[in-house]
């Protein structure tokens, strides 16, 4: 029996009757803003090329970190060939896509990571590799604990967004400065206690992995916190802003963008984790595709 506290968001056989699947159709859907604050059940690979070039402010997203082929019962992992040939059909379709000023973000683990990025050079100029500390399982006996994943950060120009002053750090200051006439310089008081809002690093410790007792959690296995994507949406979008993740999961790019003002287009091809999205916008009132 789950505990009261557990609030963990699960798909029941309901949902997959109360939820119905969309196909993205055509490009000329773009045209309309209809076609935003919607989610897809399709595959990446077919929808991204029907997407109007140059119509998307900010791509987002967690692809996953290898590709696995139905054999008869069982199932077996691509090459890693395989796997750069696949991550290279979506990324080039992101490319063409992404506005001019807008900017890319891939989640991706240290094995993946080297792909992402020989890919990602060819087409963007890469910013940053942002690491995530993530607290997440027991550990390995015979291993280090793999507790960090990668966040790549690319822009199509330029010429791009990046509001720092949405993601600025609270910081306690330890050796509080004053002007000649005594005044704090470069921080503040706040409720008692001197602080000073510092510009992001590339190092982000401070996000936990959702666990069974918050409200955001789902049994998706390798859900983002929203308050991660939170920064990245904050930092590199504007309210009306177009985000796409085309491999959307638990459906996180698509809630988190919602609560933020900007408009969302997703694709999940997994019926489960596409009804499980659903599910989460439904309860901000969501009745979209």
């Amino acid at each position: 029996m789950r505990s009261k506290r557990n609030k963990t968001i699960f798909v029941t056989k309901t949902d997959y009757k109360k939820y119905p699947l969309f196909k993205f159709k055509t490009a000329n859907e773009t045209e309309d803003s209809q076609s935003f604050d919607k989610i897809y059940f399709d595959d990446a690979l077919d929808a991204l090329p029907r997407i109007l070039t140059c119509s998307v402010d900010l791509i987002l997203t967690d692809p996953p970190y290898t590709i696995r082929k139905n054999f008869g019962r069982g199932t077996i992992s691509k090459s890693d060939r395989q796997y750069q040939k696949w991550c290279e059909q979506w990324i080039i379709q992101c490319a063409r896509i992404l506005k001019t000023t807008g900017s890319i973000y891939i989640c991706i683990n240290w094995e993946a990571s080297s792909v992402v990025q020989s890919i990602l050079k060819k087409y963007f100029i890469i910013r940053n590799r942002i690491t995530w500390k993530r607290e997440k399982g027991r550990g390995a006996k015979k291993n280090w604990k793999n507790n960090m994943e990668d966040i790549w950060f690319a822009t199509k120009s330029n010429a791009y967004t990046f509001n720092v002053n949405a993601v600025k750090i609270k910081k306690a200051v330890i050796a509080p400065y004053v002007d000649k006439n005594g005044k704090p310089k470069d921080w503040k008081k706040i409720d008692g206690r001197k602080i000073r809002y510092t510009h992001p690093s590339n190092i982000w410790t401070d996000l936990t992995v959702p666990f069974w007792s918050m409200p955001e959690n789902t049994e998706h296995p390798t859900q983002k916190p929203e308050k991660l994507f939170e920064r990245i949406i904050l930092a590199s979008s504007n309210k009306g802003d177009v985000v796409l993740d085309p491999f959307l999961g638990s459906g996180t790019t698509a809630v988190v963008a919602k609560k933020l003002g900007r408009k969302f287009i997703g694709f999940e091809i997994e019926k489960k984790y596409y009804i499980l999205a659903k599910k989460r916008l439904s309860l901000l009132g969501y009745r979209g595709e």
